[in-house]
């Protein structure tokens, strides 16, 4: 029996850059990506700004001479996902984050860093497309807003 799952029928779009581990090659990936998601008829925020972060400390912090950095966008049903991946497995994202990541932890509706063959590892951040709803109201159309309880 063929199931037919909404997850098989949706488009997976993906777009690949390799680019150089420089402040350059950073501007580079924020500016192609944000022209590939508008292409897409992806939301660009806080998309760019992920790419931009992720990118940023991959030229900063993950730079070994030489080598490039790799983005990776794709979307699959409605998650939007971006991998940076660069050459510096033994600098992994600690407790202490830096402003950049503590960014992305505000705008990404998850991330994490996966280790890849040495000497990569990817910090990937996902974010879902659809839009949550604000307030949740419970009766007809109408609601009343959701003040501080005294």
């Amino acid at each position: 029996m063929k199931q037919d799952s909404p997850e098989l029928r949706a488009p997976i779009r993906n777009f690949s850059l390799q680019l150089s581990a420089t402040p350059r090659g950073a501007r580079l990936a924020r500016l192609l990506a944000t022209e590939q998601l508008r292409s897409w008829g992806v939301p660009l925020d806080p998309a760019r700004q992920v790419i931009a972060e992720l990118s940023t400390n991959a030229a900063a912090h993950g730079r070994t001479p030489g080598r490039d950095f790799r983005l990776l966008l794709y979307v699959v049903a409605d998650t939007l996902r971006i991998e940076v991946t660069d050459t510096r497995a033994d600098r992994l994202p600690t407790a202490r984050l830096g402003l950049g990541l503590l960014l992305v932890d505000a705008l990404a509706d998850r991330w994490g860093v996966t280790r890849g063959l040495p000497p990569r590892k990817t910090v990937w951040a996902e974010l879902d497309l659809t839009p949550k709803p604000e307030n949740s109201y419970s009766g007809g159309t109408g609601g009343l807003s959701q003040g501080p309880q005294g």
